[in-house]
């Protein structure tokens, strides 16, 4: 039967851990990865015989065309000694062969971040490496995340594959203590998955686009090895939480919603229970997840928008704000900020927050100029400017990179009432 979303999901990563634990590299893990699942669905297309373990079959066919190319290479007298096996092996492995380390219970995806996180590479060259071999973002997501250049982020790929290749030399996973120091990045690079898939895949059309809970799984094999701590609990939480309250982000025609226009009955109360239950245990820690799973549940624990509880999420996000300086963070605490006035006030003043949000969207990456851009425009809205907000939702239709959030805009830019 055809290779599945799932499936594919599943033998990703066992593959391209065993080629890399196989070949030393990487980067020709990856390569050779590619290669083998396409051949494994042509070999479907044509009409073969069933493949029965897909990781097995893909690794094997991989494993042998590494081989021809080295032997094209002329360089097999060199790996001969490592390589001179049966041809049986290479074509019976069983699950210990598709996960070497597989003995420390470690998730093949985990594995591969852990490696990608190397200190050897420089922090900004990691986060690249590990979104774009592990979690499978473009390099424009990347970019875009980032806050960077396309061109930047290729550059800093390359250069994060032949340092790693120059440190390393072969392929390892790192033992449990150099782990211990690289999860802060690990848990990061998660977040930053989760985070374009927040900002760019509203309502995913199947499994294999859904980044969302490709990151939710990820995240459970975190807490799975790393059951008691609060920066993993608070990563989770914030995940579970944000999916949970995804199926009211888009209306029936698949236009985004705005906060105040969302149908908190269509949130999925197991997901939700899931991740409140998260955020409490995160709860005893400071870290930044642990902040941004409270904060996320203060919105996702309100009844309704109005009866959010604004003046504790404003407190929250200057917490996060202390802890972890960002544009977007600061965007998210003057527009919680601004709802905050509004709610005890409809006709308050908001403008010392528009003044601050206007400078940043002078003066920020993309990802936070069109943050800073929506909440302008939404304030203007909510304000009775409907004219300016107009304008204002018309230009941001032309840079959104979400086709609901374009949509929204476009309602929105339509004659004001």
């Amino acid at each position: 039967m055809p290779l599945g979303t799932g499936e594919f999901e599943e033998a990703w990563p066992r593959i391209v851990r065993a080629l890399a634990s196989f070949t030393g590299s990487l980067d020709d893990a990856e390569e050779y990865a590619a290669e083998a699942v396409a051949r494994a669905a042509a070999h479907e297309r044509a009409g073969g015989a069933p493949i029965e373990s897909y990781a097995a079959w893909c690794t094997s066919v991989a494993r042998r065309a590494w081989l021809d190319d080295a032997r094209r290479r002329t360089t097999l007298r060199r790996l001969a000694p490592e390589l001179a096996r049966p041809e049986a092996d290479h074509a019976a492995m069983d699950a210990d062969d598709l996960s070497l380390h597989g003995r420390e219970g470690l998730d093949d995806r985990l594995a591969l971040l852990f490696v990608a996180c190397d200190e050897a590479i420089s922090p900004a060259s990691r986060m690249v490496l590990a979104l774009r071999v592990v979690c499978g973002l473009t390099i424009p997501e990347i970019a875009g995340h980032l806050g960077v250049q396309d061109t930047a982020a290729a550059a800093r790929l390359t250069r994060a594959k032949r340092a790693l290749a120059e440190a390393r030399g072969t392929f390892h996973v790192p033992d449990a203590t150099e782990r211990g120091r690289r999860l802060p990045v690990v848990i990061a690079c998660v977040s930053g998955m989760f985070t374009v898939a927040h900002r760019t895949v509203l309502d995913p059309a199947d499994a294999l686009a859904d980044t969302g809970r490709q990151s939710l799984s990820i995240a459970d094999a975190l807490v799975a090895a790393y059951p008691d701590d609060t920066e993993v609990r608070g990563l989770r939480a914030v995940i579970r939480l944000g999916l949970a309250r995804r199926p009211g982000r888009v209306d029936e025609t698949g236009t985004g919603l705005a906060l105040d226009e969302v149908d908190r009955s269509r949130w999925d109360g197991a997901l939700l229970r899931a991740g409140l239950a998260d955020a409490t245990v995160a709860a005893a820690g400071d870290g930044r997840f642990a902040i941004e799973a409270a904060i996320a549940g203060v919105h996702s624990s309100a009844p309704s928008f109005e009866r959010t509880d604004w003046t504790r999420i404003v407190q929250l996000y200057g917490a996060l704000e202390h802890r972890w300086p960002s544009p977007s963070v600061r965007v998210a605490r003057l527009v919680a900020t601004a709802q905050g006035v509004l709610a005890v006030d409809p006709g308050g003043s908001v403008a010392e927050v528009e003044t601050e949000l206007a400078a940043i969207e002078a003066g920020s990456p993309a990802y936070a100029s069109r943050d800073a851009s929506l909440a302008l425009a939404d304030l203007e809205w909510r304000t009775g400017r409907r004219e300016h907000a107009a304008q204002r939702y018309r230009d941001l239709a032309e840079v959104m990179p979400a086709e609901p959030l374009r949509r929204f805009c476009l309602r929105r830019a339509v004659t004001p009432r």
